[in-house]
């Protein structure tokens, strides 16, 4: 309890109420939801080769499969049909590239969002302090964002190809006996899918938290401030000039008003005096 009240202490866990921390730990969250849900995959179907010499019948052939998906390497024994002979099936396909950069992207963003997310709360002054570390962040972030995009769109193209390649319909094409006629090939059942369409759901929320997080991250970056001060300035400036503006058109009507009034006392001082003096010529 004294550690982790000194880690309170000393950490400014404010900063997960903002939205740059707070969509750190999603991100954090989601890599693992990601990788958890494609690398941990494993599926299975089941065929049956029914023959006419029913002692060769096998009603009830398991093919196991799961991450990397190299189903190539993927073999399982099929009867031949003939004298209880049996026959190695193997089947067809490579996607295991596509998966594995998928899952290798998840990882390194969640060691990334773990490290950032750390940075954020433990050292948040020195991360403000020094522009080299928000621009650092800035452009991880921007890379990262374009490879969540490019390896869940890869992902979801290979998972479609997985489905075909794994569909009972398409596996009994692979076995000898069911291209005999008098031989009866069926599905027992297919793989569930559930979890690997997860993965590609959790791979383009990953991109859209990325993405999304690209302008919060900007704003911690010297470019936005510096931008953000030269349009302060530039608004300094102009309300200056307006003020002054201002101030010039005020003594202009000023200096207009104190003219015209002393044009209007001027005549009215002169009838004044001008009054009594033609009173005594007449006098």
């Amino acid at each position: 309890m004294d550690t982790a009240n000194q880690l309170a202490s000393v950490g400014t866990f404010q900063v997960l109420k903002l939205p740059l921390g707070f969509i750190r730990v999603l991100e954090w969250l989601f890599a693992i939801f990601a990788f958890a849900t494609c690398g941990g995959y494993s599926g299975q179907l089941r065929v049956s080769v029914d023959c006419i010499e029913k002692a060769s019948s096998n009603l009830s052939i398991g093919i196991d499969f799961g991450y990397p998906f190299r189903l190539h390497q993927v073999s399982f024994e099929a009867p031949m049909c003939e004298a209880m002979r049996r026959d190695r099936v193997f089947l067809s396909g490579d996607y295991s590239s596509s998966a594995e950069f998928f899952v290798t992207i998840a990882v390194f963003a969640f060691l990334y969002s773990l490290a950032a997310s750390g940075i954020y709360i433990f050292f948040l002054n020195k991360y403000r302090e020094n522009s080299r570390g928000p621009l650092i962040d800035f452009v991880v972030t921007v890379v990262f964002s374009f490879l969540w995009l490019v390896s869940s769109s890869a992902w979801a193209k290979a998972l479609s190809d997985v489905k075909v390649a794994t569909d009972p319909d398409e596996v009994q094409l692979l076995i000898p006996a069911c291209k005999i006629q008098t031989n009866k090939c069926d599905s027992v059942h297919g793989p569930r899918w559930s979890g690997l369409n997860t993965s590609v759901a959790f791979g383009f929320l990953n991109f859209v938290l990325w993405a999304g997080n690209i302008w919060f991250v900007f704003k911690e970056t010297s470019w936005h401030k510096g931008t953000s001060r030269f349009a302060g300035a530039a608004a300094e400036k102009q309300a200056g000039t307006f003020n002054q503006q201002a101030y010039n058109q005020g003594s202009f009507d000023q200096s207009g008003s104190y003219n015209t009034q002393g044009s209007l006392d001027q005549p009215s001082e002169y009838s004044q005096v001008g009054g009594p003096t033609s009173y005594s010529n007449q006098m």
